[in-house]
Formats: C-alpha cells, sequence, structure tokens
C-alpha cells in the first residue's frame, strides 16, 4: 500500500507540473480524476474492513470478559450453596447426637444436681477468694469460657474498624467537619448535665469494677458504664476535646495491653490446674479490696477491654475514626 501510494504521489506531482506548464490538460483531467477516486474507493473499503475487524473482536473480547466472571460467579454461588448446605446439614446432625446424650430433665444426673454446683457454692470462697460466687466461678472455674468471650470483643472491634474506619488525609478531617456540624455544638444544656454526670457515671464504673469480687458486678458491668461515659462526654463536647485524653493510640495500647494481660493471668491458672501446682498468688482476707488473687486484676482488664470496645463501636458508626 505504501509503495502504491508513493508512486500515485510521482505521478500526481507531474501531472501538476504539465498542467502547469499547459501541457496534457486533458489527460490531467480525465487520468488524474481516475486514479483519485479509484484510490479513494480503494481506501475506504480498507478502512471499512479494517473497522468491522476492529469492531468484531472488540465485540469477542467484551463477550469474553463478561462470560468469564459471570461463569465464575455462578459456579461459585453454586459451590457455596452445596457447602453451605452440607454445614448446616452436619451440624444438625451433630446438635440433634447431642442432645440425644443428654440426660432426662430431674434426673440425679443432670449437671443442675452433680457435684460441680455443690463444689462452686460450698469452696468457692476458700478456693478463689471471691466474696461473689458469680465472679469466682467465670474468671476462676471457667476462665476459659470468659477469655473466649474477651477475644470476641477484640475481634468484633477490629472487623468493624476494618469495614468502618477513614484512612488519614482530608477525607477523615471532613468527616471530623461534618460530624460536628451534624451535632449539636456548645449546648449548654448537654454539657453542663455532662459535667455532672460524667464524672459519676466514671466512678461508679470503676466501683463496680475493684469491687466485682466483693459485691454484683465485674469486668463486663464496669467496662459497659464506663464505656457509656466515654459515649456521653463525646456526645456532649465533641471528639477534639475528647481526644485530648482518650484517642486512637490510648485506645490500641489500653485494648492490646489489657488482652494481653488478661491471657497471661488466666495461662497461669491453666497451666498451674493443668499440672496439679498450688497456686502460690496469696488470695488475701475474703472482703477486703486487697483480696481474690488475680481475679481483682482480670476484671480491670476485662473492665478496660468492654469500655474500650463499646467506645470504639460508637465512633466509628458515628464517624468513622476513633
Amino acid at each position: 500500500m505504501s509503495k502504491k501510494r508513493s508512486d500515485y504521489k510521482t505521478t500526481f506531482y507531474s501531472r501538476i507540473e504539465n498542467y502547469v506548464n499547459g501541457k496534457d490538460e486533458f489527460l490531467f483531467h480525465k487520468e488524474v480524476k481516475d486514479d483519485t477516486v479509484h484510490e479513494l474507493e480503494s481506501l475506504e473499503a480498507e478502512l471499512t474492513e479494517a473497522a468491522d475487524l476492529l469492531e468484531k473482536r472488540e465485540e469477542q473480547q467484551r463477550i469474553q470478559d463478561n462470560s468469564e466472571p459471570h461463569d465464575f460467579l455462578k459456579r461459585f454461588h453454586r459451590l457455596y450453596g452445596i457447602i453451605a448446605t452440607l454445614v448446616c446439614a452436619t451440624l444438625m446432625v451433630l446438635l440433634l447426637i447431642t442432645v440425644s446424650w443428654l440426660p432426662r430433665f430431674g434426673e440425679a444426673a443432670n449437671p443442675a444436681n452433680n457435684v460441680v454446683t455443690k463444689r462452686y457454692i460450698e469452696k468457692g470462697e476458700e478456693e478463689t477468694g471471691a466474696v461473689n460466687i458469680v465472679t469466682g466461678l467465670i474468671l476462676n472455674y471457667r476462665g476459659f469460657d470468659t477469655m473466649g468471650e474477651t477475644h470476641v470483643l477484640f475481634v468484633a472491634a477490629s472487623c468493624v474498624m476494618i469495614l468502618l474506619l477513614i484512612a488519614e488525609g482530608e477525607e477523615k478531617k471532613s468527616s471530623y467537619a461534618f460530624d460536628r456540624y451534624l451535632e449539636p455544638k456548645n449546648d449548654i444544656i448537654i454539657q453542663k448535665t455532662a459535667n455532672f454526670l460524667v464524672p459519676a457515671v466514671f466512678i461508679f464504673g470503676i466501683y463496680v469494677i475493684l469491687n466485682g469480687h466483693l459485691s454484683p458486678g465485674g469486668g463486663f458491668s464496669g467496662g459497659s458504664i464506663i464505656g457509656a461515659g466515654l459515649i456521653m462526654y463525646v456526645s456532649a463536647f465533641g471528639f477534639k476535646k475528647t481526644e485530648r485524653f482518650f484517642n486512637e493510640r490510648i485506645y490500641k495500647i489500653a485494648k492490646v495491653s489489657a488482652l494481653c494481660f488478661y491471657i497471661c493471668c488466666l495461662s497461669y491458672y491453666f497451666y498451674m490446674g493443668a499440672h496439679g501446682y498450688d497456686n502460690h498468688i496469696p488470695l488475701g482476707t475474703p472482703g477486703n479490696i486487697i483480696s481474690s488473687g488475680l481475679i481483682l486484676f482480670i476484671n480491670i482488664f476485662v473492665g478496660t477491654e468492654v469500655a474500650c470496645t463499646m467506645y470504639a463501636f460508637y465512633a466509628l458508626f458515628r464517624k468513622g475514626g476513633l
């Protein structure tokens, strides 16, 4: 094609020269016109063919791109349904088998009538040092279950943070400003009420945590109270003032440290109990604030974990940050 166009240009320029010099005027008009029309028709046909070919290739690529994910999703949903059905059926069978092995209601061999409950009631204070039998039960005898519950709180807060946390930058700054635009700013009634209630709520939450081994309460209930106090404060004064004493950095340190120390305390109990060793941590005098061995410290760690989780949920759902 390039050679043909080159020949055509040479002929075209030579005929223009002859036309300017007055030579072959009729031949120039006729032959140049015929060659030009023929060349344009050929070029148009080639362009049309190339456009059609390109369109066909694009259509094939589009169909291929659309069909592959669609087929993959169809296979995935079909496999997902099969696996979900098998898992549910297996779980139902296991639950039914477990229920079939349970003793009948009212029998002497029932867990409600066995020696475990008697041991908790009669030996609980002596073995755990906790006057509150429930606290001694959940943080000592059944500490493994409670540790699992605390891990659930940690994982739940981490998942919400992954889904809702806004990255650093202008978007995060704008979310702060937009949050304060929607919420009441410097409402004198809310702030004066918060000035009175928030310290009382914090003190009461600390009291419930520290006296969890002596009276009804403990880490879960006390931590919920402190978390409610944090939410009350940030609702009245905003996140900017709250970050003066409780920001994202402090939240991470408190939450991770509390969980790690809690695991260390319970691991000590697990290790000593599994090997039949005596617990060398003094239980103190039942009824005193410093008593019950590690239960007092475990209550503090659990309360910190619960308070941080409650505040994190509120802050993340409200503005996508801590």
